[in-house]
């Protein structure tokens, strides 16, 4: 899967890929990211990515021009067109559910990160396929939820994480919460690793599990079982 991420801080995006499970994923080919600093796109001597907010107001705006010129480059290089998702708080909220759906139907990303009081409108009516928040909350820029993103969906694709089957235990990969783990010792400073998990006996530890979860999403997240019934 490729990720291609047009930002005005690559330095951030390429500094988190160069460490654990996305940099492995990227060695493997299994996935690429492909980063785009926008002042490339801009006009002038200066490179001006950015102006005042028409009727006024606080903070700036970025500019449409470079914005297209972006991605429409990034169309040309493609072989087929990769899905615009522009990260912002007023997007649909980051879920697995959400993630899965980007890995399952896509095998290319366009990430735009935003900056300022945001990017002109028309870049969202004329290009962007889909907007995605990571949280109710306002970041300095887009760059940290594209790399959320990145690593929230690049866990799904097989082969970057060792064991694909510790994936689908995940919080949220099915409606419940993930279970209490422990390892070794099995008693720290008077607190012991409950019996079931020493026996040896795989079925009682897998009821023990569910049982877990489950009460640990009713008692955190109730919210999540509503349309279970």
């Amino acid at each position: 899967m490729t990720f291609h991420v047009i930002t005005l801080f690559p330095g951030i995006i390429r500094g988190a890929l160069q460490d654990s499970i996305l940099k492995k994923a990227q060695d493997k080919g299994l996935i690429q990211v492909q980063v785009y600093n926008l002042r490339d796109f801009a006009q002038g001597k200066h490179r001006v990515t950015d102006d005042y907010s028409y009727g006024g107001g606080e903070g700036m705006v970025l500019k449409p021009e470079p914005l297209f010129k972006a991605v429409r480059y990034i169309f040309q290089q493609t072989s087929e067109k990769p899905k615009v998702i522009y990260l912002t708080p007023e997007g649909v909220p980051l879920s697995q559910h959400l993630a899965r759906d980007l890995v399952e139907n896509n095998t290319s990303l366009i990430l735009i990160c935003g900056r300022y009081e945001g990017i002109d409108e028309r870049v969202r009516l004329s290009l962007v396929d889909q907007e995605i928040s990571i949280g109710d909350y306002v970041l300095t820029g887009g760059e940290l939820a594209a790399l959320v993103v990145i690593d929230v969906t690049a866990r799904l694709i097989p082969g970057v994480v060792g064991k694909e089957e510790s994936v689908k235990h995940d919080s949220f990969y099915s409606r419940w919460l993930d279970y209490p783990h422990y390892t070794r010792p099995s008693e720290f400073q008077g607190m012991k690793v409950p019996e079931v998990l020493l026996s040896g006996d795989h079925k009682k530890i897998e009821q023990w599990r569910k049982e877990q979860a489950l009460r640990r999403t009713l008692e955190r997240r109730p919210d999540l079982l509503k349309d279970e019934g």
